[in-house]
């Protein structure tokens, strides 16, 4: 999507915005958790509540944001020009993943992320590219991958790690950000579906009146537009605070 404000589905942006928000909050409880500075149970049904509909949101703006893209660029680039794009796009994110997945590696090792939301997101673009010509295939495809996620999650348990990214999950498997294709990939097809239904040659199939202007969704919007680089510098500033907090703690009890 272009980078003017005034050129872009500012609902989307706003959408995208609360999530991220959303998961700040998330991740600011899961590392008060790690730091043992406060303890909740993450995998309790009212945590899971809340988590899921966010990891949901992004995953199908990423879709919907394809077909916008996509839409955009079709009336100035070349099919193969098209390629070139999600494939530069795909990689970039994946690549982000990757870095992820080293940084992880070092710090705080334990648990380190193999195949996270970036890595899901990146190549998730990749396969996304052929379906975005397509109108209900999509939808079809996507409830199946998420049927088969589900499936494999609940069902399956394998004693290699070489399909992780697939959603074949190991025994003992233990990993602080998991996103495998199946069923994520099936929450992007959605996206696409309901981006190539409600956002056709650029332009909205719905009504919806301006909101843009109030504080309160152009902040919302700020944040879906730099949704990227906040996701990749909160943790960092979130787990910096929390560690001065810990050995602030830690020198007073030796006090």
């Amino acid at each position: 999507m272009q980078k003017n404000p005034s050129e872009r589905f500012w609902e989307i942006d706003f959408l995208r915005g609360i999530a991220i928000l959303l998961m700040i909050v998330y991740h600011f409880v899961f590392d008060l958790n790690y730091f043992g500075l406060y303890k909740a149970d993450l995998d309790s049904p009212p945590v899971l509540l809340f988590l899921y509909p966010i990891s949901s949101t992004f995953l199908l703006l990423v879709g919907i944001s394809l077909t916008v893209s996509y839409s955009r660029a079709q009336q100035n680039l070349s099919n193969r020009q098209l390629q070139v794009k999600f494939l530069k796009r795909g990689t970039s994110v994946f690549g982000l993943g990757l870095l992820i997945t080293l940084v992880t590696w070092v710090y705080p090792h334990e648990g380190y992320i193999v195949f996270g939301v970036l890595h899901c997101i990146g190549l998730s673009i990749l396969l996304a590219y052929p379906f975005i010509r397509f109108r209900t295939f999509p939808l079809i495809l996507g409830v199946l991958c998420i049927i088969l996620g589900i499936i494999l999650r609940v069902t399956v348990i394998v004693d290699f790690p070489w399909l992780l990214w697939l959603g074949f999950v190991p025994s003992g498997f233990y990993t602080l950000d998991y996103f495998p294709l199946l069923p994520w990939f099936g929450v992007v097809l959605i996206g696409i579906f309901l981006g190539n239904r409600y956002y056709q040659n650029n332009t909205r199939t719905f009504s919806l009146k301006d909101h843009f202007q109030p504080i309160l969704s152009r902040g919302f919007c700020f944040l879906g537009r730099h949704s990227l680089i906040i996701y990749l510098l909160h943790q960092l500033l979130i787990v910096g605070l929390l560690y001065v907090i810990q050995l602030v703690i830690n020198a007073s009890r030796i006090v």
